[in-house]
C-alpha cells in the first residue's frame, strides 16, 4: 500500500529524517509525505512518530498502486 500524509506547517529537515522510508514535499504551508505502508502496525507506528514529534496530521490518504 502506498499513502499520502499531509502534516500541518512545514517540517525541518531533521524532522522529515524521522521518516526514512516516506518522501516529502512541501506545499500551501504543509508538508506532503508519502511512500509505501507495509501493512497496519507500520501505519500506526508512523502515526504515533507523528504524534511524540508533536505533528499534526490533516490529512491522510491511501494512494491508488502504479
Amino acid at each position: 500500500m502506498r499513502y499520502e500524509i499531509r502534516v500541518e506547517g512545514h517540517m525541518s529537515e531533521t524532522l522529515t529524517k524521522a521518516f526514512p522510508e516516506l518522501g516529502h514535499v512541501t506545499m500551501s504551508g504543509q508538508t506532503v509525505l508519502y511512500g509505501p505502508v507495509v501493512d497496519e502496525a507500520h501505519l500506526y507506528g508512523l502515526l504515533a512518530r507523528f504524534q511524540s514529534l508533536g505533528l499534526r496530521v490533516v490529512e491522510m490518504r491511501q494512494l491508488p498502486e502504479l
